[in-house]
């Protein structure tokens, strides 16, 4: 926590040497006051706060157009993030009993606590312990319970990566992990051991040999910047990194996972956005779990972006008691399509180190997605998937509405229950393909018709290839890892 000695001189004229009434009387006269969502600042925070007779608490809504200046400045917020249990508690008069409170510590020894004052203020402290805000960014004595299914790396990210920064194992793109510090600690981050207790920014060096890679290979046409946030990063710093990626002719599209949008919308400033919009074609992916966090900040944030020309996606994660709800669900994707944000993944949760109680079963995800394809408009329905453990990959988990098949019919089914069939044509002429696509009597007009080494299933689908079993071991992604450790 900042004490009040680094108090900027934005807090010192806004806040003037009043005696403590005048100062609350001064602060809550700023913004308005609302029933739900309470907004409650340490008043230690502030020039001459350090008296013990100020009030512990300001009640005041984010949302307010009259909200002091320095609320929607994110340095001040990332400045001022809570990572104690004495000031959560004292901001939201919460208290814990000592057995909680011990408990929790022990807790955030092994995960450290980091919220946002903006993201904190959006808890329920009249029903805390059910609230989805709460559940997302406050520890719990659960995360030390470890199963013995869970993994540190359940997506063995670390196996598939051939420098410090890349994780490369689709064959035409790359994760690029360019920063370990977020906004906020979100208690179900699956990257647990690469953020929180090593807060860090990985320097020049190790990103040129990550860009090193990409350039090496020019198969890769497309990089996911992720972390930590790379939206955490300068903006002179994010700007450098997106240029060296331009420079490569066959990367074609760069995307920035972020959840800056959601814990930090302030970050995302007038400057921040110009120098995305720069390096053009730029997605930006999200991650909003439930409609609660679509205020009027983030609002605004995703509206900067999507402005910009930025397609913008979201991924949310199921997560046990806080989305895994259908209703929910529709009304989040409801929530992002209406602000430009199109719903891409609904993530099962991953085998991760002490997040055992937000995993939910596959069949919850099924009967999300069955009350969501059919019921509400197409473009709102993302792809749920399990992010398979030991690096598989995204596997795509959907309702059963192919129900049989012969050689002539298949056998549906639509969201209703409605089971039709569709008749197959009577006489479809084969288009045989050996691979020479320059022979080939259909109009190949693309620049990128090589496709000769064909990878996983569709191997077995080629009539050129003589494949007839998949043995992982003869994957690329497998003799990448093999020549690595050689």
């Amino acid at each position: 926590m900042a004490s009040s000695s680094g108090t900027s001189d934005r807090e010192r004229q806004t806040l003037p040497s009043l005696d403590p009434a005048q100062r609350f009387e001064h602060l809550s006269g700023q913004v308005k006051n609302t029933v739900k969502d309470l907004v409650s600042i340490l008043k230690g925070h502030y020039q001459g706060a350090e008296t013990h007779g100020d009030p512990a608490l300001i009640q005041k809504t984010q949302e307010s157009e009259n909200a002091p200046e320095y609320w929607k400045d994110w340095r001040w917020q990332v400045r001022h993030a809570v990572r104690d249990l004495d000031t959560f508690q004292q901001l939201l008069g919460i208290k814990f009993s000592q057995e909680e409170h011990e408990d929790l510590q022990k807790t955030i020894r092994k995960f450290p606590l980091s919220i946002t004052p903006y993201y904190l203020s959006l808890i329920d402290v009249n029903d805390y312990k059910n609230d989805p805000i709460f559940k997302q960014a406050f520890p719990s004595p659960k995360e030390l319970i470890v199963e013995n299914y869970e993994l540190a790396d359940p997506l063995a990210e670390d196996k598939d990566s051939p420098c410090d920064c890349i994780t490369h194992r689709y064959p035409d793109r790359v994760l690029f992990l360019v920063s370990n510090t977020c906004a906020m600690y979100c208690r179900h981050c699956t990257r647990k051991r690469k953020v929180g207790d090593r807060d860090s920014i990985p320097g020049r060096t190790k990103i040129l040999e990550g860009i090193d890679y990409i350039r090496k290979h020019p198969q890769i046409r497309d990089v996911l910047m992720s972390g930590g946030d790379p939206f955490m990063l300068s903006d002179d710093y994010l700007d450098w990194i997106l240029t060296e990626l331009r420079s490569i002719p066959h990367v074609e599209v760069i995307r920035i996972g972020s959840r800056v949008p959601v814990v930090l919308p302030f970050r995302v400033t007038d400057e921040l956005v110009a120098v995305v919009k720069r390096h053009h074609p730029v997605w930006v992916n999200t991650q909003f779990n439930h409609p609660k966090e679509m205020t009027d900040s983030a609002r605004a944030a995703v509206a900067k972006l999507a402005d910009a020309g930025i397609p913008l996606g979201n991924q949310s994660v199921l997560l046990a008691g806080i989305n895994d709800c259908p209703r929910i669900m529709k009304e989040l994707v409801h929530q992002l399509v209406k602000n430009r944000i199109r719903p891409y993944y609904l993530y099962q949760c991953d085998l991760s180190e002490g997040i055992s109680h937000f995993r939910t079963p596959v069949s919850k995800g099924i009967e999300i997605m069955e009350n969501l394809i059919g019921h509400t408009s197409g473009f709102a329905v993302p792809r749920y998937v399990v992010d398979a453990p030991g690096g598989g990959g995204k596997i795509p988990v959907f309702p059963n509405y192919l129900l049989t098949w012969s050689v002539h019919k298949v056998v549906l089914r639509n969201y209703e229950g409605m089971i039709c069939t569709y008749q197959e044509p009577a006489h479809y002429e084969r288009i045989f393909c050996n691979g020479d696509c320059g022979a080939c009597r259909l109009q190949l007009n693309i620049n990128r018709a090589d496709e000769s080494k064909v990878v996983g299933v569709a191997k077995l689908l080629a009539d050129y290839d003589e494949t007839t079993t998949l043995i992982p071991e003869n994957t690329d992604r497998m003799e990448r890892r093999h020549d690595e450790a050689g």
